[in-house]
């Protein structure tokens, strides 16, 4: 078993896989930067290391100094979260190099499913649905213009080391092509220090649905429901929940299956999660994978029963996925909602500051997961989420019920917040009825 785990990370996530170690009776370590100094992951932990000024490259992304607190304080393993270093593939090879257990995948896969190109291919293989698009990275313009000719428009240019919405244009004519082929090169490199880009058939108003899977190095794997994250802003997710309205037991089965397989043929270790976007006839399609926890993991916990963030844990001590597809129960309907520090109708400016007054909400079966307290200072440096409440309801239409209780119970004074955007999502007469897809807040609120 794991004896100490250092978190490389900070905020609610810390303070979740900190609370899930000492329920496993190992010790933690936090790293905090000069402007986390007062924050709750460092209060909660065993131990605590600075390990920079505020700056995320000088701190949270400063792949040495990390390394270095881990050997000085003895930390037998790195548990990366989610953002910063969870996906890089030097950083977990780094730990290997010394040592140390990244909790997660072998820097291999990272490597190979964090490239979207390699990641679409290997589905392909395996027979996971693709969209059409290209195969290899593109060269350059001219051979962008002959694929987009073949497949036809919209189509969508992403950056292959892409994520959290960055390095992404949709092209709806030829004649916006180059701009856009030159501008997401430019965003890819500044993003990702990478501007290889792909290109693929853009599908019109999907859903975006995600398969939440757990593997262990024996090649046992298991997937637990899927996640609609469709409800998002400028490409990054506000609301998820589980099960999604968008497909039915049938293709849930189908997507579940093509996902396990996809993990046992690359030998994936751990928690992750495969990314697909569902068209209006529940056609489906790989979009990319994820390989850590999800913020919105909370959603499939509810509905599950099962702790992802244990399981992480004792899988990455050695042990034996102790769970059988055919015993994962779902039970009832789970939505999270993002808590963030930023004004909805001012284009979500970021709103850091003192919190002056918290009142968390409360009941049966609500779960809130946050690094906040009152008088707590948030950093303008890091990403503007500070909770997540997630409810779990018998069905979806008590599930939105308790979530707007919940949302309506929340006060947070000091600072701008989207609580008031969420709960009018919430009262949204085609949130309400299923007849949404990933361009809802775009269309229904004009933002």
């Amino acid at each position: 078993m794991l004896k100490k785990v250092l978190i490389a990370n900070r905020g609610e996530i810390a303070v979740r896989v900190i609370r899930a170690c000492k329920e496993l009776n190992i010790k933690t370590v936090a790293i905090y930067s000069e402007a986390d100094k007062n924050s709750l992951h460092v209060k909660l932990a065993d131990e605590a290391v600075c390990i920079g000024p505020a700056p995320s490259m000088k701190s949270y992304l400063n792949e040495k100094n990390i390394l270095e607190a881990a050997c000085l304080i003895g930390a037998d393993s790195i548990h990366p979260g989610f953002g910063f270093l969870s996906e890089n593939a030097k950083f977990a090879k780094m730990c290997e190099e010394c040592n140390i257990k990244f909790i997660g995948p072998s820097y291999k896969v990272i490597d190979l499913m964090g490239n979207k190109i390699n990641s679409k291919n290997v589905m392909r293989e395996n027979g996971v649905p693709v969209i059409e698009g290209s195969k290899d990275a593109l060269k350059n313009f001219k051979e962008a213009e002959e694929l987009a000719k073949k497949i036809g428009y919209p189509v969508i240019l992403k950056a292959s080391a892409g994520g959290g919405g960055k390095g992404i244009r949709i092209v709806y004519k030829s004649e916006q092509l180059k701009e856009n082929f030159e501008l997401v090169k430019q965003e890819a490199k500044k993003a990702f220090k990478d501007d290889t880009i792909y290109m693929e058939r853009y599908i019109e108003n999907p859903r975006h649905v995600e398969i939440q899977i757990l593997a262990d190095k024996y090649n046992n794997a298991v997937y637990l429901g899927e996640r609609d994250c469709s409800v998002q802003r400028n490409n990054q997710k506000i609301l998820e929940e589980s099960p999604s309205t968008a497909i039915n037991e049938e293709v849930r089965k189908e997507m579940g299956q093509a996902a396990i397989k996809a993990v046992k043929t690359i030998g994936y270790e751990g928690a992750g999660t495969i990314e697909f976007l569902v068209d209006s006839t529940m056609n489906y399609y790989f979009m990319e994978m994820n390989t850590r926890i999800q913020v919105e993991h909370p959603v499939t916990e509810m509905i599950t029963g099962i702790d992802i963030v244990k399981e992480q844990l004792l899988i990455a001590s050695g042990n034996t996925l102790n769970i059988k597809q055919e015993d994962i129960c779902i039970k009832g309907h789970s939505i999270e909602c993002r808590i963030n520090a930023e004004n909805p109708y001012n284009n979500f400016m970021p709103s850091p500051g003192k919190i002056e007054k918290l009142v968390l909400p409360g009941g049966n079966n609500t779960r809130v997961d946050s690094a906040m307290y009152q008088n707590y200072e948030i950093p303008p440096f890091y990403d503007s989420m500070i909770a997540k409440i997630i409810v779990l309801g018998k069905d979806r239409e008590e599930a939105i019920s308790k979530m707007k209780r919940a949302l309506n119970e929340t006060e947070i004074c000091g600072i701008d917040t989207n609580i008031k955007f969420l709960v009018q999502i919430l009262e949204n007469n085609n949130f309400i009825t299923g007849n949404f897809n990933t361009s809802f807040i775009k269309e229904e609120f004009k933002l």
